[in-house]
């Protein structure tokens, strides 16, 4: 029925070629300006967060080991939309007022930095223990072996995962919008609203979110490719 009426119909075919015209500009400019620094932004503070949340894992301090994974448990344990709805809707109840955009960056941030430490962690006890006696036995301290040892070696086998923590980032983004944050869809939602034909917008909105994701897919063969020339 609503592909007939596309093609029986001139005036709606005019129409909706005119819609998805004046509302590409303005998707692109929430991708632009929003999406994509907020996935930067999100994943750059959530990695610090997952690499201090894994070295505390395998710390031998205990009290380390048992914040990091309350952490972890805790992100992993809830839903991402109910963490940003307690940051920007709950904490106002006690006093706390955070901006929308803050309050994504801080809900974000929170579960990149929980889910990307695992594989950290894992890329980090992968590396042979040789190689932390290897840099023992030439005066190296532990921030050392680690720092000029350890962690280079966990980068070249982290990187796949931590990019397709990076291009699922992208996508999750989208729930900003019900923290009121202008990005993308947002933004679809908002012109759909004012010409009802939530069909259209939103498949143009998938379309951008599926370019955007493609391009990352090959910067990430790409940089799989260089790391193997390196194994």
């Amino acid at each position: 029925m609503y592909l007939n009426s596309i093609f029986t119909d001139p005036e709606r075919t005019a129409r909706l070629i005119e819609i998805a015209q004046s509302s590409f500009l303005p998707l692109l400019k929430g991708a632009i300006f929003y999406t994509i620094p907020l996935t930067i932004i999100t994943f750059i503070v959530g990695l610090v967060l997952a690499i201090l949340t894994a070295l505390a894992r395998i710390s031998h301090v205990k009290v380390f080991q048992i914040i990091a994974r309350v952490y972890v448990s805790a992100i992993r344990g809830t839903p991402l939309l109910v963490q940003l709805f307690i940051i920007f809707y709950g904490l106002p109840n006690i006093g706390i007022i955070i901006d929308s955009y803050i309050a994504a960056v801080i809900g974000f941030s929170l579960s990149v930095g929980a889910y990307t430490s695992e594989i950290i962690r894992a890329a980090i006890l992968s590396t042979p223990k040789g190689q932390w006696e290897a840099g023992y036995s030439i005066g190296m301290s532990y921030s050392q072996v680690l720092r000029r040892i350890i962690l280079p070696q966990a980068a070249r086998v982290s990187i796949p995962p931590l990019s397709n923590s990076f291009i699922s980032l992208v996508k999750d983004t989208s729930l900003a919008s019900l923290v009121l944050v202008s990005e993308m869809f947002r933004k679809a939602q908002e012109i759909a609203a004012s010409n009802y034909e939530f069909l259209l917008v939103y498949s143009e909105a998938a379309l951008i979110y599926w370019v955007i994701c493609f391009i990352l897919s090959i910067i990430q063969q790409y940089f799989e490719k260089k790391l193997d020339r390196y194994v």
